[in-house]
């Protein structure tokens, strides 16, 4: 299964070797745990790298329900995905945006970030709907006061644990996906910043047992970036559509200021009111006044950074807006000169051609012979 057509074979495993075949090596990976199925010996480890791990099963008033909690098996469970994230990678790139981008006739640095708005469209577009199904049938939107109601929320629903495992998943590829897509150097340390922060907060919201919470900041932050992205990608196939950009900066802030709403509700008062306050780790309990001081000053310094930088962005391209105008009426309009006239002893030339005062030509008439 080839992803990409090559016209140039490279040695084994060398560097560029590895950069055009990297989806490739990912499939075959991920096929032989999949073949690791058919046998009773290998079917277990399979289990392990394909499912969750830690099921418990918690009795119920009509039956057992099927709970899950996070462990160290999870590591291997992520690394599996991570596989799967290369090879959706390196088919939406070859079947979908390569062929826009063709139709496009994009410069080299348009080319790249058309292919990283891309991405990250559909990866954004793809959680949304994901996410919002987990919220939907979990019912936190119905009942907000879940959202820190009997914490700590050890246990998880099958559904809301595959999707941390499969967002991590994908910030973790996204590192070594700056290898394989040659990534400028200029352009290394945003992508970083990005990758860093969202792999800190997920983790986070996974680790401290506050899922219920990061899937609704997930949700707003999510639905916020598919609309800039999206904006990217009607930019750079009509660079004056910018409308969608309006749009972006006036969800921007607005969601920026629920997130740090949610946030303050329910770590600084919800969880502050609840019964369980100790440090407890081995059951998975962080509530404690220094724990939630810590998770409020990182939610509040990340919404604080990435509104500084898009309050930077907007000025920015504000002044190069009105340095284009300014530079536009300082340019003087030619005045545009009459022609000019000529005058002869028998009429005047006008652009090239005699005539006389009085309109009739100047060329005398010749006589008619008798």
């Amino acid at each position: 299964m080839a992803f990409r057509r090559r016209t140039k074979s490279y040695p084994l495993f060398s560097q560029e070797f590895v950069i055009h075949n990297h989806a490739d090596i990912g499939f075959c990976l991920v096929l032989c745990v999949l073949i690791g199925l058919m046998f009773e010996v290998t079917a277990k480890t399979a289990f392990l790298f394909i499912l969750p791990q830690y099921n418990v099963s918690v009795p119920t008033a009509d039956s057992e329900m099927v709970y899950y909690h996070y462990g160290l098996k999870d590591l291997v469970t992520i690394l599996f995905y991570i596989f799967i994230t290369i090879i959706l990678h390196a088919v939406v790139q070859e079947y979908i945006l390569d062929k826009i981008s063709k139709r496009l006739h994009l410069s080299k640095v348009k080319h790249n970030k058309f292919n990283e708005s891309g991405q990250l469209v559909v990866f954004h577009l793809s959680s949304v709907i994901w996410c919002f199904y987990v919220v939907v049938t979990e019912g936190y939107l119905t009942n907000p006061r879940s959202l820190w109601e009997d914490y700590p929320h050890v246990y998880l629903s099958f559904q809301v644990k595959f999707f941390y495992l499969c967002q991590m998943a994908y910030w973790l590829h996204a590192l070594p996906e700056l290898y394989f897509q040659k990534v400028r150097k200029e352009e290394i340390p945003r992508q970083l910043q990005y990758i860093c922060l969202y792999l800190v907060h997920i983790a986070g919201a996974y680790l401290l047992n506050l899922s219920r919470l990061g899937l609704i900041l997930l949700l707003l932050q999510y639905s916020t970036e598919f609309l800039f992205y999206m904006a990217r990608l009607f930019y750079f196939a009509d660079e004056n559509n910018e409308k969608l950009f309006n749009a972006w900066a006036a969800v921007f802030g607005v969601t920026r200021l629920f997130i740090l709403t949610l946030a303050v509700l329910a770590i600084g008062f919800g969880l502050a009111r609840t019964e369980n306050q100790a440090f407890e780790p081995e059951k998975g309990n962080f509530n404690t006044l220094l724990c939630r001081l810590c998770m409020l000053l990182l939610v509040c310094a990340a919404q604080a950074w990435l509104m500084w930088r898009f309050i930077h962005s907007q000025l920015r391209h504000w002044r190069e807006y009105w340095n284009e105008q300014n530079a536009k009426r300082r340019v003087p309009a030619v005045p545009r000169l009459p022609a000019r006239l000529t005058k002869r002893e028998s009429g005047y030339h006008e652009n090239g051609v005699v005539k006389a005062e009085n309109g009739t030509s100047p060329r005398t008439k010749k006589l008619k012979s008798p």
